[in-house]
C-alpha cells in the first residue's frame, strides 16, 4: 500500500474511532449501553415508539416525540434500593462531559426539572420511564440510588440530545483533517519536506 493510501486509513482511523464518538455517562460495552450508578451498573435503552417503531438509543434521540426509557439492573442489589429519575435541561451546555458535580452546583435542580420519577424500588429489576419531550435540545439525566439501610446515595449522570445529535467539533475537524490531506496529497513535496524539518 503506497504511502498515500496509508496516511488516509491513518486520518479515517483517527476520526472515526468509536471511542472518539462515546460520550456521557452512558458508555457501549460489548454493544450494549452501560451506564455506572456509583459502583453498580445498569443496561440503558431509550425508544420512540411513535416515531421510531422499536428502535433502541443508546444516547441522543432523533425526534421532538414521546420517549421511552428503560434502565435494567445489571446487579440485583439495585431491586432493593429506591431509585429515582431526573431529567433537566443542560442549562450550562456542558455536554457530554456534565458529572455529578455539575448537576450539585446548579443548586436547586426543580426549575431546570422536565421531567422527575420519584424514588421507588425495582423488585423486578426494571426502572421503565415515558416522557413526551416538547422541544429539541440538550438534556441530562440523572439517576440516583439510595442504600437501603446506610445514609449513601449513588448517581449516574449522563447527557443526551432531543431533536438529532450534535457533533459539536467532529464535522471541523473531519474537514481539517481531510483539508490537509489533501494538501499534502497534492502539494506534497513541501508538506513532506516541512514534516522532515520537524
Amino acid at each position: 500500500m503506497g504511502f498515500r493510501k496509508r496516511s488516509l486509513w491513518l486520518l479515517l482511523l483517527s476520526v472515526f474511532t468509536p471511542a472518539g464518538l462515546g460520550h456521557g455517562g452512558v458508555v457501549l460495552e460489548d454493544d450494549v449501553c452501560v451506564i455506572n450508578i456509583g459502583f453498580l451498573k445498569a443496561h440503558f435503552t431509550s425508544y420512540q415508539p411513535e416515531t421510531q417503531g422499536a428502535e433502541e438509543f443508546c444516547e441522543d434521540i432523533p425526534d421532538v416525540a414521546g420517549s421511552v426509557f428503560v434502565i435494567d439492573y445489571l446487579h440485583d442489589f439495585l431491586k432493593s434500593m429506591p431509585v429515582d429519575f431526573r431529567i433537566i435541561h443542560d442549562i450550562n451546555d456542558l455536554g457530554r462531559f456534565a458529572n455529578w458535580d455539575d448537576v450539585k452546583s446548579i443548586g436547586d435542580l426543580n426549575p431546570h426539572t422536565v421531567f422527575y420519577d420519584a424514588a421507588r424500588t425495582h423488585s423486578d429489576g426494571v426502572l421503565k420511564i415515558e416522557h413526551a419531550f416538547a422541544e429539541a435540545g440538550s438534556y441530562i439525566g440523572v439517576v440516583t440510588a439510595q442504600h437501603p439501610t446506610e445514609d449513601k446515595r449513588y448517581n449516574a449522570v449522563f447527557q443526551f440530545r432531543v431533536g438529532g445529535a450534535d457533533y459539536g467539533f467532529v464535522p471541523y475537524m473531519i474537514a481539517l483533517m481531510l483539508f490537509l490531506h489533501l494538501m499534502f496529497w497534492k502539494g506534497g513535496d513541501w508538506m513532506r519536506r516541512l514534516i522532515k524539518a520537524g
